[in-house]
């Protein structure tokens, strides 16, 4: 019997984006401090999952690769975040991350894999082990790279973005369309809750 999954992006989803002044960009956590849970995830996830969902994680990261923390510090950020989602009743069903980067400072992560998005690596694993109906699955991510992972791998997708005239071209230039856009984690929860059936049959 196979079951149902909403994979879930990690960063700029689940948690906050930092950004950090010195080089001038915004990327994920690198300490447990910095890491933060976006507001409204919590009763965002319980209600996808009451839906009748698993909740499986589908993360790129990198940091290590590029020297940015150590596994370590990792472990530390990651049961933060469960601890966290533990408060708000949240519990997930499967976690999988790539740690992999074609540029990696680290060689044993300079490796060409096929988990990380948009390669779907990570949702097919998932759907072996936990016994995932793909077709019948959504994923839901903040970028690009979720929503071609996501078709890739056969599921529906939710891209949580406000869209703007560089998103579109990019999705112009990658043939990329989601099937549905949410503004926020509430309304993505609500795509998954309001068109259950229009998600399970199109």
């Amino acid at each position: 019997m196979t079951a149902r999954a909403t994979f879930l992006d990690r960063d700029g989803f689940i948690d906050e984006m930092v950004y950090y002044a010195d080089p001038g960009v915004v990327d994920s956590p690198f300490t447990p401090k910095q890491f933060e849970l976006v507001e409204g995830i919590g009763p965002a996830l319980r209600a996808i999952k009451a839906a009748g969902y698993k909740l499986v994680l589908v993360s790129n990261q990198p940091g290590m690769a590029k020297k940015h923390l150590t596994f370590a510090t990792f472990r530390k950020i990651r049961a933060k975040m469960r601890r966290l989602l533990a408060a708000e009743g949240v519990e997930l069903d499967g976690e999988y991350y790539c740690f992999h980067h074609p540029q990696a400072k680290l060689a044993k992560y300079r490796v060409d894999c096929d988990c990380r998005k948009p390669k779907p690596g990570m949702l097919l694993q998932a759907a072996r082990d936990l016994g995932l109906d793909l077709a019948h699955s959504i994923m839901i991510g903040d970028g690009l790279n979720d929503v071609i992972a996501g078709k890739r791998a056969g599921c529906k997708t939710i891209l949580v973005a406000n869209l703007n005239s560089l998103l579109s071209e990019k999705m112009d230039e990658t043939g990329t369309r989601p099937d549905f856009v949410a503004r926020n984690v509430t309304e993505a929860a609500d795509i998954v809750k309001n068109n259950l059936m229009e998600i399970q049959t199109r």
